[in-house]
């Protein structure tokens, strides 16, 4: 009874956590312990829904060696895992992998093994695991690339069977190298020693660091802290092998990635605690190694940087000033474009403003001498010819009133001539100023009379009109008669036209004006804006929305053409009311 209700507990029970005992054969601060006890419980957490407990343990590699202290190990981990069920046992190095497999039955019976290995050996039952050697040309080659005239290598290792251990397998791999390079073991040397041979280096050398546990004297060190000592005082360039060196005063090396290392062991992991038997899983080897540079040290030795080969990591890279202000700078750049391009602007917009203001006062002045010149023209006429008719009339009246009767009747048709010329100039002058008769009579009617009034001085004038609309709006009718005006008077007075001709026409939506002469000519560049008469006829062509052209060379004659819009009503005037082509 009681033993089914204890079995029925554990049926409803919480799946138990999974229990896994990591084993290094390193120091508790070496950056192995920290990248491992970091990346691996993270990564195991994540593919565990029922839960991690994670414990790890540091064999002395030194002590281990001894059989007492290798009893005394297995002696401690039984009292403290005394409790302790585990699901996974990790062996991290080929020491961890020899003391599982010699305890096994004592300590982890029937527990699967996770390894990691520098070493082929043979493989325990119940296991899975990486075989991953460590690899030392590369850090030469790598050197060699970025020293092309690379001459020595000194290696340096420490004095224990584990530094031993690792110069061994270096003197294995660099045998193999070019026999042009000169390599040279600082193996067990006491540190005084070590940095006086360091700090008097040829040229054309390198250092390359493998491990320093204890030197030649006996004294026990921090293997990356001694690396801090040695590539202080070595004057050559120092490299490794693995990435815990980076930040320790080295240019780089081919590095094996510790976080790699991690993360391969633990996805092995992963699948043996998920259930997939451990001797299923073939050993593998892959590849951790990362060719990786300190950007610091590879300018402190001036290091071509061209020389960093591709696909490097360079680490330590101090950001560019565009790199760092990158965001800052664009919108400092932006922001001087648009006040640039807002200033340009403004000096455009003040240098048009200052022109447009010269041409108005210009155009003003011209205006205002114009004004006076016609006040001139007209007070000469006022006073040459009608003062002067007023004058002569006051006498003959007075003669009148004065004279007999024999001579009365001819001083009487003398005053009427008189006052006949008087009204003539009069009217004359007034037409001149302001053509009442334009509105009254329309355009062609008006621009005949011009024909007729201006074809006393000489030349032939001809006018032609083509279906003209009888009522054009008085702005088109005055704007195309002033232009006319213009245009004749200019021929006459200046062209010195022996034939004038004159067209209107209306095409489709639009009435079209042309003057020729077969006059002087002249530069129309040169003659723009020189006098009024150019200007005025432009002027009243935009008052109307109408477009004005003037085309003439010297010696060959001048074309006026004024094209002028029509409305719609004037567009669709019908056909039966248009006027027939005329030819005056």
């Amino acid at each position: 009874m009681l033993g089914s209700l204890g079995t029925a507990r554990e049926a409803r029970a919480e799946p138990r956590q999974k229990q896994v005992l990591v084993l290094y054969a390193t120091r508790r601060d070496a950056q192995l312990v920290v990248v491992g006890d970091r990346e691996m419980p993270r990564i195991l957490t994540a593919g565990l829904p029922e839960g991690l407990d994670y414990y790890s343990e540091f064999i002395d590699s030194a002590r281990f060696p001894h059989e007492e202290y290798q009893d005394a190990f297995r002696d401690f981990l039984r009292l403290k895992y005394a409790d302790h069920v585990f699901d996974l046992v990790v062996a991290m190095d080929d020491i961890p992998l020899k003391f599982v497999t010699r305890n096994r039955d004592m300590l982890f019976r029937s527990v699967p093994i996770v390894f990691f290995t520098r070493a082929p050996a043979g493989r325990p039952s119940n296991s899975a695991g990486l075989v991953v050697g460590t690899e030392f040309t590369g850090t030469v080659t790598l050197a060699r690339t970025l020293q092309p005239d690379l001459r020595h290598v000194f290696v340096v290792s420490g004095a224990n069977d584990d530094n031993q251990s690792f110069e061994r397998r270096a003197r294995e791999q660099l045998q193999s190298l070019d026999r042009r390079l000169d390599v040279t073991y600082l193996s067990g040397l006491p540190t005084k020693d070590l940095e006086a041979r360091l700090a008097a280096l040829p040229r054309h050398s390198m250092v390359y660091y493998l491990v320093v546990d204890r030197d030649g004297a006996g004294q026990n060190f921090n293997p990356l802290e001694y690396l801090d000592r040695v590539a202080a005082v070595s004057n050559a360039p120092t490299y490794s092998w693995v990435d815990s060196a980076m930040d320790h005063g080295v240019v780089g090396g081919s590095l094996k990635s510790q976080v790699e290392q991690a993360q391969a062991v633990s996805s092995l992991a992963l699948r043996v605690l998920r259930g997939e038997p451990a001797d299923s899983i073939p050993v593998a080897s892959p590849n951790l190694n990362v060719v990786a540079l300190d950007w610091r040290q590879v300018q402190r030795w001036g290091i071509d940087q061209r020389r960093v080969p591709a696909g490097a990591v360079v680490r330590f890279r101090a950001p560019s000033v565009w790199d760092r202000y990158s965001s800052y700078i664009v919108l400092a750049v932006t922001a001087f474009l648009a006040q640039t391009v807002l200033i340009a602007g403004l000096f455009l917009q003040r240098a048009r403003r200052r022109n447009a203001e010269a041409r108005v006062r210009d155009l003003g002045s011209r205006l205002l001498n114009a004004q006076e010149a016609e006040r001139s023209r007209i007070a000469r006429d006022l006073h040459d010819d009608v003062s002067q008719q007023l004058a002569l009339l006051s006498i003959n009246l007075e003669l009148l009133t004065q004279g007999d009767a024999a001579g009365s009747h001819q001083l009487a048709d003398d005053a009427l001539r008189t006052t006949q010329r008087i009204a003539r100039s009069i009217h004359e002058l007034s037409h001149r100023l302001h053509p009442g008769k334009l509105l009254l009579i329309g355009l062609v009617p008006a621009v005949r009379g011009l024909q007729r009034e201006l074809s006393q001085s000489g030349t032939a004038i001809n006018f032609t009109y083509d279906n003209v609309p009888p009522d054009l709006p008085p702005e088109v009718t005055l704007c195309l008669y002033r232009t006319v005006q213009e245009a004749l008077q200019n021929a006459l007075k200046h062209a010195a036209a022996g034939e004038i001709t004159v067209r209107l026409c209306s095409r489709g939506t639009a009435i079209v004006l042309t003057v020729d002469d077969n006059g002087a000519g002249f530069d129309v560049n040169g003659a723009w804006g020189r006098g009024l008469g150019l200007i005025s006829m432009s002027e009243r062509a935009d008052a109307v929305a109408g477009m004005f052209a003037v085309d003439s060379t010297p010696g060959n004659g001048t074309r006026v053409t004024i094209t002028v819009p029509l409305g719609t009503a004037e567009a669709e005037t019908d056909v039966s009311k248009e006027l027939v082509p005329h030819v005056v």
